[in-house]
């Protein structure tokens, strides 16, 4: 079952799948449920996720992170020049007025988009999903703001085509947190509905929803955000304080230097999750600057003082969403707190003061959004089987078309086709009347709640030109649709126009005109699908009004399919995705090559280590003084070699090294095994020839199972297998272990497979019961003893030999 849901969070990325028990959290390959929003670019090769998080503080400038207050923002957003003064890597402007990530990569000075830098994220995630359900990550749900605009919408549909995947669906988070809620909850009622209050405050955003619940329904009401209030805007409130402390307690500029920064912010951010819990809490940093020790203390009012310009921003989005949902307070059932920043009491008390409900958490605040990203894959997955659960997004922001009464016209005309809280998906079927080319552009109908410069044009639309010379007035039906992601869209449009023709057949076959609304302006449906079905049903009535006589002209409509040009304000064309795509490819074999090469240097690595230790343990007998000399002189040399001119070769190198090495070591290690394995070889080969020649005497000479010749073939290959042994353990004599046994492990476990299969085949003629393996039949004998046991003192065991790898073998 291929079900995936993402989590993009700010600093975390969780990962959920679907299995047959249900939806479960990926870890991984530090088995953490968390994975690190964050690549870092160094001279060989990236670092994705907790790689890159374990080398960002040796190499801060080319380790980004926290890239989703980047993605499809300006770069002089002023939220992004005050995001700007807390990334350790440098962004400028580019030529479209996008931020643009400046790196060293292959020693080089590397451009790159916050899409592409996304999109490397996703493929990590996806590498992490795939290794965990065993098989090909395609189809998966994203999670994403509710306060996402067209261009960052667009922007995740990007960097999933760089990551190779295909979302089903771009979730708001809030949505997603609401069915991961409603999805497992069985008293759902049928008529009524159960409204929900989810409050989202994770690491940068706040988000707060409103949704209404019945059996096997969600529906969201209203929809409220702060983009710039979370749990890092409280720390820097933290941080801020204790800086400038040290300042006048230290004389040390903790601003200045990045990795003191860093310290003394994960510092306080430990003290904010201590002071959620107890009254007061506590820090101390060794040598934070200058050699210099520091600490900090903090009661919990004193932290809610300091923070009391943020803990005033939380009512906002709250009374915001009641406002948009309509509902009145007494309607509100339950109100649901998630997020990392939603901890802390003093924000607690401030929900409860709005929504007059005292907040709980029902759900896992860190894994909620992840978890119902992916039960809305297993929803929409065709390769899944899950009871169906409704879900009726709202879209954040009124969307409006604009156009131009006539081609000649410089007056511009404009109506909203989707309002705030409009429904996800939906459709509006637009019709014009021109004659010529027409120019239809879609905006933003309100710049509230968009990021500050964002652009209110969404996308433009060309359509035509029609036929040359066309003078009258056609039909243009137009229609536009907010998808499933809450991206505009536009399907291909028809060109309905009345033709006269010939009345040739009989009143029965004619068929009626249809009457459709029609205006000289803009006109909309807001159901599509219906408004078609009642057209074809119209269009299939005979018009029996007017007598119609063969040789009389009557109008017949014909629709045809127009060119629509669509041009995206900001967004990637094809040939820039196509770029991305190939340069995520080629940078993905870069990744693999030094993988691989870091591999194969390890193993050098090892193995040099390890026959070091052997030589002189295990070894030591089965090699002889010249040998020995001879492979801990190249050892040696490959050790100092590995650490100076052989710090960076290529993998073939250290294949060729590697197998030099074991050209003289492995001689060596197959002479202890043979000589550890030996024994035990011949013991179970005499054990079968005694336990073949016993069970071929032992048949009922009268018995029809098998026959007097079978029995003597059986006991004639155990003889001969039995002499075969005695000659080539005869032909080793001189007991040396410095030399390979002419009798081999292989060839002695070869002779017993075939003596088994003929004797097998032959003893169990006529026996309807499978036979018992030789371990098994032969682990007791009839006084309780081992049936080996009792048969040592009829073979010839191999430690009554010494072998000397000449060609013979003598008695101890």
């Amino acid at each position: 079952m291929n079900v995936v849901g993402f989590d993009i969070g700010n600093e975390n990325c969780i990962i959920a799948i679907g299995r047959y028990r249900g939806i479960d959290v990926v870890l991984n390959d530090e088995c953490s449920r968390e994975t690190p929003a964050m690549v870092s670019f160094s001279d060989k090769q990236r670092y994705i996720g907790a790689s890159a998080a374990s080398t960002a503080t040796m190499n801060p400038k080319n380790s980004v992170s926290q890239i989703k207050r980047l993605i499809g923002k300006r770069f002089r957003d002023p939220e992004v020049q005050r995001d700007l003064q807390h990334f350790s890597f440098k962004v400028l402007e580019g030529s479209d007025g996008g931020p643009l990530i400046s790196v060293d990569y292959l020693n080089e000075k590397v451009l790159f988009t916050p899409t592409q830098i996304l999109g490397m994220i996703l493929s990590n995630l996806k590498y992490i999903a795939e290794k965990a359900l065993r098989t090909t990550v395609l189809d998966c749900v994203i999670g994403i703001p509710v306060y996402s605009s067209e261009l960052q919408r667009r922007a995740y549909l990007d960097a999933a085509a760089i990551a190779e995947l295909r979302p089903l669906r771009l979730m708001h988070e809030t949505t997603a947190t609401a069915l991961a809620y409603g999805f497992y909850k069985p008293d759902l009622p049928e008529d009524e509905t159960f409204n929900v209050v989810f409050v989202d405050i994770g690491h940068a955003s706040m988000q707060v929803s409103l949704a209404a619940f019945k059996k096997a329904q969600l529906k969201i009401l209203g929809q409220a955000f702060d983009r710039s209030l979370g749990g890092r805007d409280f720390d820097e409130v933290l941080f801020k304080h204790f800086a400038k402390k040290f300042k006048q307690e230290y004389s040390m500029n903790v601003s200045s230097n990045f990795r003191a920064s860093r310290r003394l912010r994960g510092a306080c951010e430990k003290m904010k999750k201590i002071l959620s819990a107890s009254t007061e809490a506590s820090f101390n940093i060794e040598c934070l600057m200058n050699d210099k020790d520091v600490k900090g203390h903090m009661k919990r009012e004193e932290f809610e003082c300091l923070a009391g310009d943020l803990l005033a921003r939380v009512k906002s989005p709250c009374e915001k969403a009641l406002a948009d949902s309509g509902l009145p307070l007494t309607k509100i059932d339950a109100v649901e707190v998630v997020g990392s920043g939603s901890r802390i009491p003093a924000i607690l008390r401030i929900i409860a003061s709005v929504f007059l409900k005292e907040p709980s958490r029902t759900l896992n605040a860190s894994e909620c959004v992840a978890r119902g990203c992916a039960l809305q894959c297993a929803i929409m997955s065709p390769t899944s089987s899950v009871r169906h659960f409704e879900v009726q997004d709202a879209f954040p922001f009124p969307i409006a078309v604009s156009w131009k009464a006539s081609p000649t016209s410089k007056r511009a005309e404009s109506r909203v086709v989707f309002q705030k809280g409009h429904a996800l998906p939906s459709t509006k079927v637009l019709t014009f009347q021109r004659s010529g080319t027409l120019s239809v552009d879609a905006n933003y109908a309100d710049a509230a709640g968009l990021p500050p410069g964002t652009p209110l044009k969404i996308s433009s639309y060309q359509i035509g030109p029609l036929k040359p010379g066309q003078l009258e007035k056609v039909k243009l039906k137009f229609t536009m649709r907010l998808n499933i992601h809450g991206t505009l869209s536009v399907e291909p449009i028809s060109l309905t126009q009345e033709e006269e023709e010939e009345l040739e057949t009989s009143v029965s076959k004619l068929k009626g005109s249809t009457e459709e609304f029609e205006e000289d302006f803009l006109t909309d449906t807001d159901d599509y699908m219906d408004r078609t079905q009642e057209a074809d049903a119209a269009d299939i009535k005979p018009n029996i009004s007017k007598k119609q006589e063969p040789g009389m002209k009557t109008k017949k409509k014909k629709q045809t399919d127009i060119i629509v040009r669509e041009t995206v304000m900001g967004g990637l064309s094809s040939l820039e995705l196509q770029k991305a795509i190939n340069k995520e490819h080629t940078m993905a074999l870069q990744d693999r090559q030094v993988e691989e090469m870091k591999e194969k240097k390890n193993a050098v690595e090892v193995y040099v280590y390890d026959m070091k230790n052997k030589l002189s343990d295990k070894l030591q007998e089965f090699t002889t003084e010249r040998e020995s000399e001879e492979l801990a002189a190249m050892l040696q040399q490959t050790e100092f070699w590995l650490y100076e001119e052989g710090e960076d070769e290529t993998k073939n190198v250290y294949v060729a090294k590697l197998a030099e090495l074991k050209k003289l070591g492995d001689p060596l290690e197959e002479r202890q095994r043979e000589y550890e394995a030996r024994g035990q070889a011949i013991d179970d080969l005499l054990l079968s020839i005694n336990h073949f020649r016993e069970a071929a005497q032992s048949k009922d000479p009268t018995s029809t199972e098998i026959s007097y010749e079978e029995r003597e073939k059986v006991i004639n290959q155990c003889m001969k297998a039995e002499e075969w042994l005695e000659v080539n353990c005869q032909s080793q004599v001189v007991p040396v272990k410095t030399h390979l046994p002419i009798l081999l492990v292989e060839d002695i476990k070869l002779r017993h497979e075939m003596l088994e299969m003929f004797c097998k085949d032959m003893l169990d003629k006529g026996n309807p019961t499978a036979p018992e393996s030789n371990s098994e039949k032969h682990r007791s004998g009839p006084n309780g003893c081992s049936r080996a046991t009792e048969e040592r003192e009829n073979i010839i065991r191999f430690e009554d030999f010494e072998t000397i790898g000449g060609d013979n073998v003598q008695r101890k």
